[in-house]
């Protein structure tokens, strides 16, 4: 039996960088951490969820971090931003969803389900026609549930995680509009 939990999903504001720093680093380390090494983890987290860069992308008008709550603990958290897309994707208005994360102990109760479709109101209200992202190749779970979602997968992105270049999926799927 699927237990869902009561979740408030919410816009984070200028007021939620530090607790947004947190839980986005303890998430990437939950799910990351046992397949890199530490000097390449520690890198990585104190490059991307620092709480400076957390307020500098909080105020950044193309970024949209979406967070939600359970209880007043942030218990997962998608931040949605305009920008340069891969070579592999045709859109004029494409939206990267990045550090889309639920907590360990809240994985399969909903909270991804809550997120994902606060995203897709948020992409189809920022007039995006695309949304990316890109999965760890290794996540089957993740993979299907992002499928589970209308993505598909179109290719392979690479990144750096700290020392370490690392490849993940592409995927995406395409944002119906008001009009459409």
């Amino acid at each position: 039996m699927r237990v869902r939990v009561r979740v408030r999903v919410r816009d984070a504001g200028p007021h939620d960088a530090a607790r947004l720093a947190q839980f986005g680093a303890q998430a990437f380390a939950d799910s990351f951490a046992a397949d890199n090494t530490p000097e390449n983890m520690a890198q990585y987290l104190a490059d991307a969820f620092s709480a400076g860069k957390q307020a500098r992308e909080l105020a950044d008008p193309t970024v949209r971090y979406i967070v939600a709550e359970a209880g007043g603990t942030f218990v997962g958290s998608a931040r949605l931003g305009f920008g340069d897309a891969p070579a592999a994707i045709y859109a004029q208005r494409p939206v990267e969803i990045a550090r889309f994360y639920a907590a360990a102990d809240y994985i399969g109760k909903g909270i991804g389900r809550a997120l994902m479709e606060y995203c897709l109101q948020a992409a189809a209200q920022l007039g995006c026609d695309v949304l990316w992202l890109g999965v760890w190749e290794r996540n089957t779970r993740a993979i299907a549930f992002y499928e589970k979602w209308g993505f598909t997968i179109a290719g392979t992105i690479g990144f750096q995680l700290g020392a370490d270049a690392q490849t993940d999926l592409l995927m995406v799927r395409t944002v119906p509009t008001a009009e459409s």
